[in-house]
């Protein structure tokens, strides 16, 4: 059995309530609010999600979790990848990124995109493991529905297959799919959690 406290290298809200659902038995604890974060300047989700969860055991002694995700367009050459949550440039709301997102898309015939998510862990011993899930889908012309966030009001999921976004989803029928509820449900196995 794995610990039943992790400390979350994460500011984002909503990823933190995402990983609560899904790491159901863990208690999450976020990241204490003097400890900074390390800048994502990594070529990849799994460097950028190392980062982070080195800089929260570093900080706190504890086992520690951190992800690092985004979306990729196949149209833009993967773009914008690791940039995502800065993609309209540094501060940048979601929905600017989103509205980026789709002017570069805009007419493009390919409009298929996958969402990548890279949780590192890092154990009491000091062991280090990532875990990694992707999500195949299509880039709606119109943002929808208004669960999730981030690019998900503009994601459709390849595998759901009836035309709605991610935002339109229940969390369960997300979590199920997603590139973060894929992630951590590896990362659940590993520590002998049940899953959800």
């Amino acid at each position: 059995m794995g610990p039943t406290r992790l400390v979350v290298a994460t500011r984002n809200e909503h990823k933190l309530r995402e990983l609560e659902q899904i790491l159901a038995g863990v208690e999450l604890v976020p990241l204490p609010d003097d400890v900074e974060l390390p800048p994502e300047t990594g070529d990849t989700f799994e460097a950028n999600a190392l980062g982070k969860a080195r800089a929260a055991r570093a900080a706190t002694g504890e086992p520690a979790i951190a992800d690092d995700s985004g979306i990729g367009a196949a149209a833009l050459g993967g773009a914008p990848g690791v940039r995502s949550a800065r993609y309209a440039g540094p501060g940048a709301t979601d929905r600017q990124n989103l509205e980026l997102l789709l002017s570069k898309v805009d007419g493009k015939v390919d409009r298929s995109v996958a969402f990548v998510c890279a949780i590192a862990y890092i154990d009491d011993a000091g062991a280090e493991w990532v875990f990694e899930g992707i999500c195949e889908g299509t880039l709606a012309e119109v943002p929808r529905g208004s669960g999730g966030f981030g690019y998900d009001p503009a994601f459709i999921p390849r595998e759901i297959g009836d035309g709605r976004t991610m935002a339109e989803l229940e969390p369960a029928e997300k979590h199920a799919v997603s590139h973060r509820g894929r992630a951590a449900a590896l990362l659940a196995h590993h520590l002998g959690l049940e899953s959800p």
